[in-house]
């Protein structure tokens, strides 16, 4: 349920007999005037632009009609409650201030007065503004924090319960951000409240089961983090509100959150998504190390989106690769850069090449000067496509190795397939790291790999799905298990569902079924993902800690 989703409203004088600038409205006290300019409007709220006769600043002139408001008990609570908790309770600098509010009988509203924020809300300022630092989104969270910090240290402790980029208001001339739309916020007069109500995209799961605290506000600032970095709505990828809270009451993150790349970025943001009892508070967060102050590891300057994956302004030339063989097999090649934790940038590249039946994307990332993370995608036009995530350790691993390792676990690659993709890894780790060895020399065996059969293949296009996840180590030797690792994820269901479960659809119904499946499956897929990049980060830690402790020893003992 939104709250105020404002939207802005641009006038054309040149078009309208309405004069913006008319005074039609003077509060009781006559300090106030009200203009005919509308800032924005709500759910049961219109805004106007004011005037403060006695400061000289301009003000938002916040009316309600009545009639309105009391045809809903659920709309007449949540303004009394922002009324009362402006006027009477809350002043801090990341709150949006209230000056005055009355009722007019005369003309059936209720009106309030606060602060003017002519550059509109987070969500609209940052759409409008796509290139931001990382300094500036880590300012606007410690001022969103320090407001929720001062709702919940309030007693009995105040709960906002729709937080969203709506509703923190800018002033973009001071970049000065404040908390506002409190019609949902509720007093805590007890330890859980009891009441579902918000947005679907920013609530906790706790909210759902109508026990909860104050820590909701964290897990929808952590989205509101999300939606600052990315630009994009969490769960953009659901189509309503029931697969939002399918997914949402499953754990299941955004797909937003597989686009954030920079890993200390990512790692706070899914601080704040945990579940309830492992959550910070604001007051940790703004203890937080990423959102120290002065800190040497932010760049100093971005023009592009800091902490997502988006194309690097190049030339043609440079930026797209594309061949055609005798055999019409394709090949396209895009290049990335990305922060990596030191600050520095890290080359990211992604490949394709496709036949007639399969395309595959290949994207790697040079992690350090030993290794390189790989993402594969194979797609068909037999079923979803089956994803493969796994890290080259350029002193152990081998392209054939590689290459057989996955023939073992995708039984329906061809021989084929496994040169082609071969192919995109040695073009890849050229691109990346030119001076590498690439270990191609050896022959793939495909002893124990049968070939899909036709009746099989048949009944993978009818049905469009396929078989299950796994989760796969790759050890080159007993020795050396340390240094690669392996995750297939097909994305697929259940070996129960077959296609008998769904021939009793219609094109239409089975169409939308399919296309329903495909996008969990990749929303799984995307999870998993997220899962194998902090793995892999907290083995990386591990042995650095290993290799520190053990030289230590070394230094002692000589």
């Amino acid at each position: 349920m939104d709250s105020y989703n404002f939207r802005l409203i641009t006038s054309n004088p040149d078009s309208s007999s309405v004069d913006i600038d008319a005074v039609v409205e003077r509060d009781p006290s006559g300090r106030y005037i009200r203009y005919n300019e509308i800032l924005g409007k709500g759910a049961f709220k219109t805004v106007y632009k004011a005037f403060d006769e006695v400061d000289g600043i301009e003000v938002a002139w916040n009316q309600a009609d009545i009639d309105q408001v009391l045809e809903s008990p659920q709309q007449l609570e949540r303004l009394y409650s922002e009324i009362t908790l402006l006027t009477r309770k809350l002043k801090h600098v990341n709150i949006i201030r209230c000056y005055h509010s009355w009722v007019d009988d005369n003309n059936k509203t209720v009106n309030m007065i606060t602060e003017l924020f002519t550059s509109g809300n987070l969500r609209q300022y940052r759409r409008k503004h796509k290139y931001v630092d990382l300094k500036a989104i880590k300012n606007w969270a410690r001022q969103i924090l320090k407001g929720l910090q001062y709702l919940h240290n309030q007693k009995p402790c105040i709960v906002h319960r729709d937080l969203k980029c709506d509703n923190i208001f800018v002033n973009g001339n001071t970049g000065e951000v404040k908390i506002g739309d409190l019609g949902l916020a509720t007093v805590m007069q007890q330890p859980t409240a009891q009441s579902v109500i918000g947005t679907p995209e920013f609530m906790a799961p706790e909210l759902y089961d109508e026990e909860y605290n104050e820590l909701v506000d964290i897990y929808s600032f952590g989205m509101c983090m999300l939606e600052m970095v990315t630009c994009e709505y969490p769960y953009s990828e659901c189509k309503n509100p029931a697969q939002i809270f399918k997914k949402v009451t499953s754990g299941i993150k955004p797909v937003g959150l597989s686009r954030v790349s920079d890993p200390q970025m990512k790692a706070f943001i899914e601080k704040c998504l945990v579940v309830a009892s492992l959550r910070p508070s604001a007051g940790d967060l703004l203890q937080d190390p990423f959102l120290a102050l002065n800190t040497s590891s932010d760049p100093t300057s971005l023009t592009s989106l800091p902490s997502v994956l988006e194309p690097t302004h190049i030339s043609n030339s440079e930026s797209q690769i594309m061949e055609v063989d005798h055999d019409g097999r394709k090949s396209y090649g895009c290049s990335y850069m990305t922060s990596s934790r030191d600050g520095h940038q890290s080359s990211v590249l992604t490949l394709e090449s496709s036949n007639k039946v399969k395309t595959f994307n290949l994207t790697g990332q040079v992690e350090d000067d030993d290794s390189i993370l790989m993402t594969l995608r194979v797609s068909s036009i037999n079923g979803p496509a089956k994803y493969i995530h796994f890290v080259y350790d350029l002193e152990v691993d081998s392209i054939v190795s590689i290459a057989t390792e996955m023939v073992k676990e995708l039984g329906d690659l061809l021989k084929e397939d496994v040169t082609l993709i071969m192919e995109l890894m040695e073009q890849l780790m050229a691109e990346l790291i030119p001076h590498a060895p690439h270990r191609t020399r050896g022959m793939i065996s495909f002893d124990g790999i049968e070939p899909v059969t036709e009746h099989a293949a048949e009944e993978s296009l009818a049905s469009g799905i396929s078989v299950e996840y796994k989760l796969v180590s790759h050890p080159q030797d007993p020795s050396s298990s340390v240094d690669g690792w392996l995750k297939v994820a097909d994305s697929a269901i259940n070996n129960e569902m077959t296609m008998s479960s769904i021939s009793s659809l219609t094109p239409v119904e089975k169409d939308y079924y399919i296309e329903e499946l495909k996008q969990e499956l990749e929303a799984i897929e995307c999870q998993y993902n997220q899962c194998f990049r902090e793995l892999m980060k907290r083995r990386e830690e591990a042995v650095e800690c290993a290799k520190k402790k053990w030289g230590a020893k070394k230094v002692s003992v000589g």
